[in-house]
């Protein structure tokens, strides 16, 4: 069984896209995107900086945007399961058959328009823990009022909250890990972001979604989702509640996935996929030259 792997928020780079905008379908598809939510995603993932494509407003819809346009140059028919972490999750609803390109853009756009308004109410911020013992790590997050917002697996937790609390963290971190601040505009995953939670409810609600076609799993305890409105509602509910990403790899492994691509901007999933889904075979698309690698897997099933 083979698994498409849409990546989250931070996988984005400056320039990332230029490669791929080599291919016709792909800039096609991408200008396609850009005119559904009126956002120049060719610019932003082109010539714009860092500061600029960190902006939760722009990296979210430019991630999700780019998974698609990745995931339309493979033979998705013939892949039959696909996982998303964190806002990776919109485009494996569309990859998934539940949602159509257009409401998957529109549907990211009121995300993460909601997140970034959330984050600026509120002083906040989020840190990668790196090792240590998890049962260590949860009770000094616990002792800092801080929420483990991903559970990435492989050793790696995120942790969220007060920028005060994180930057007691950093400088107190957990016995036998390592402690990174994360460059984020907020507490993502987290009840800060409740107010977001409610905004995207609004609008999904309202969306038209379909019974998914291949095998997806929730970052809500890596369940199986069965219908379009079952997606819906732990897609909504996600913004404001941990990534079991820890999770989504072992129901992974356990339904006997073989090999996993991960969709453009491709590595950080590959990474954390190489550590904790042992023995899996694994592909980054990171430049369209590893296209070849991912038909193959894909022909060989």
């Amino acid at each position: 069984m083979i698994a498409l792997l849409c990546p989250g928020q931070g996988s984005q780079k400056p320039g990332f896209m230029n490669s791929w905008l080599e291919i016709p379908e792909y800039k096609n598809n991408m200008e396609q995107l850009s005119d559904v939510i009126g956002l120049d995603l060719i610019m932003h993932g082109t010539v714009s900086d860092e500061a600029t494509i960190r902006d939760t407003a722009i990296a979210q819809p430019l991630i999700v945007a780019a998974s698609i346009a990745t995931a339309n140059l493979l033979e998705l028919f013939d892949v039959s399961a696909v996982a998303g972490h964190s806002v990776g999750e919109v485009a494996a609803g569309y990859v998934a058959g539940i949602l159509s390109e257009a409401d998957a853009m529109k549907l990211v756009q009121v995300r993460a328009n909601a997140m970034a308004k959330a984050a600026k109410s509120s002083d906040t911020g989020m840190a990668a823990v790196l090792g240590g013992e998890v049962e260590v790590v949860l009770e000094k997050l616990k002792k800092h009022n801080l929420t483990p917002a991903n559970y990435n697996g492989a050793g790696q937790i995120v942790a969220a909250g007060s920028a005060e609390a994180i930057k007691e963290l950093v400088a107190n971190p957990p016995a036998g890990a390592k402690v990174i601040a994360l460059s984020v505009a907020g507490a993502f995953h987290t009840s800060y972001m409740q107010s977001a939670v409610s905004e995207l409810a609004d609008f999904a609600n309202g969306i038209s979604v379909s019974i998914p076609n291949k095998t997806i799993w929730s970052n809500h305890q890596a369940e199986e989702i069965l219908s379009g409105e079952d997606y819906i509602e732990k897609l909504v509910g996600q913004v404001a509640n941990s990534v079991r990403w820890d999770l989504c790899m072992g129901a992974m492994t356990k339904a006997g996935v073989t090999g996993v691509i991960e969709l453009s901007p491709a590595g950080a999933l590959a990474g954390l996929a190489k550590r904790g889904m042992p023995g899996v075979e694994i592909v980054a698309l990171k430049e369209p030259i590893d296209l070849d690698a991912a038909r193959e897997m894909i022909a060989r099933g």
